[in-house]
C-alpha cells in the first residue's frame, strides 16, 4: 500500500479508526524542539511518559529502537520512538544523530501494534528534521517496514 502525503498536523490524524501517530526521540532524554513541542500542547501525556522513561521509572530500558506507546485518547496512541543517538547541536553534525537501524525497529514495533489492533499510522517526515535524516533512507524503511505490509500510512507536511 503506498504511502499517503498530505499537508496537514500530524497531532491531528486523519480517520476515526485506531490510529497511531510515530515520531523519533533522542536517547538523551531531551524533548524540546521540533515535532514533541506540538505533541505536547496537544496532549501531555507523550511528555511525561518519555521524560519519566528516559530517568529509569518504566521497565522498558531506554534504549536505541525501543518504542513506548502513549495512550492519548480512544483508538489514538503516540509511539515515541527512540531513533536518534545524542541531540543537534546547531552546528554540522558527523554523523547526524540519526540511527538508521534504531529507527527500523522501532517502526517493527509499530507494526506489531498496528497489525494486532488495525490501525493506521500518522506521522511528520520524521527523523528528518533535527535527527538530520535522510528522508529516501527514511521512507524506504517506512515502506519496507509498514507500507509493504498492507498498513496505511500518512505523512504529514505542514500546511
Amino acid at each position: 500500500m503506498p504511502v499517503n502525503y498530505v499537508r496537514g498536523d500530524a497531532t491531528h490524524p486523519i480517520g476515526s479508526e485506531n490510529r497511531i501517530i510515530t515520531h523519533c526521540c533522542n536517547d538523551q532524554g531531551y524533548w524540546n524542539a521540533g515535532f514533541v513541542k506540538a505533541l505536547s500542547q496537544r496532549w501531555p501525556e507523550p511528555e511525561r511518559a518519555y521524560r519519566r522513561w528516559a530517568t529509569g521509572l518504566e521497565t522498558l530500558p531506554f534504549a536505541l529502537g525501543n518504542v513506548q506507546f502513549v495512550r492519548v485518547a480512544a483508538g489514538l496512541c503516540v509511539a515515541n520512538i527512540i531513533g536518534q543517538s545524542g541531540i543537534a547541536n546547531g552546528r554540522l553534525n558527523h554523523p547526524p544523530p540519526v540511527r538508521y537501524e534504531a529507527i527500523r525497529k522501532g517502526l517493527e514495533r509499530v507494526r506489531q501494534l498496528a497489525l494486532t489492533h488495525t490501525a493506521t499510522i500518522h506521522m511528520p517526515r520524521m527523523a528528518a528534521g533535527l535527527a538530520g535524516g535522510n528522508w529516501q533512507t527514511i521512507a524506504k524503511i517506512i515502506d519496507d517496514e509498514l507500507s509493504n505490509h498492507g498498513l496505511q500510512v500518512t505523512v504529514y507536511d505542514l500546511k
